[in-house]
């Protein structure tokens, strides 16, 4: 009987974990987005002055609520470690591509690889959240610039839920809004990409 009953409640307090790539050009801020992202949820986190250039991965598993569970999976955006990023396309449930506002010279560069992202097969109905970051700099581009960038690619996306949103990740402004978002389309995403119950 105890059993039985210790199966029912383990069963009836199951979360739903749900792994998030984040992903973008070096120096765009993933790893501020991260680290923010765990202070906003009272975790544990980094001071931003002591952030540097991710070399490999950094993961944070974040309890949203009391039956969702977000694992975040920050990886490198140097061009070198950018052919890894495929490795982690089919146990993702949602991407958020980081955009640099402040860095015009390189947003050819990173329409060039979410376009390579979104095209990828494992990542066929994942939404994706493109942030446009580092909105609290006055050399920042507007959303409507970056939106282009995005609007260039829409094509390749087809019918998978997709957003533009501002954010700093270095002020916090706008980071609990995106996941917010993104929380959403992984609820109505659950058929097609299941979440791993823990």
């Amino acid at each position: 009987m105890f059993h039985l009953v210790k199966g029912l409640y383990n069963n009836w307090n199951k979360k739903e974990q749900y792994s998030i790539l984040i992903l973008g050009l070096d120096n765009a801020g993933k790893t501020t987005f991260l680290e923010t992202l765990k202070k906003e949820y009272s975790l544990a986190f980094k001071a931003l002055e002591k952030i540097q250039p991710t070399v490999g991965q950094n993961v944070a598993t974040i309890p949203v609520d009391s039956k969702q569970i977000l694992k975040f999976w920050d990886v490198g955006g140097q061009e070198s470690l950018r052919s890894m990023w495929s490795e982690y396309y089919s146990l993702c449930h949602g991407i958020i591509f980081i955009v640099d506002s402040s860095d015009r010279e390189r947003l050819d560069e990173c329409s060039t690889t979410l376009q390579s992202v979104v095209m990828d097969e494992e990542i066929e109905g994942v939404p994706i959240l493109m942030l446009a970051n580092k909105q609290d700099r006055q050399d920042r581009m507007e959303v409507q610039d970056i939106k282009e960038v995005f609007n260039k690619i829409a094509e390749h996306i087809s019918a998978r839920d997709s957003r533009v949103l501002p954010i700093s990740a270095l002020t916090g402004e706008g980071v609990k809004d995106a996941i917010e978002w993104m929380i959403v389309r992984l609820e109505r995403n659950k058929k097609s990409r299941p979440p791993i119950y823990k």
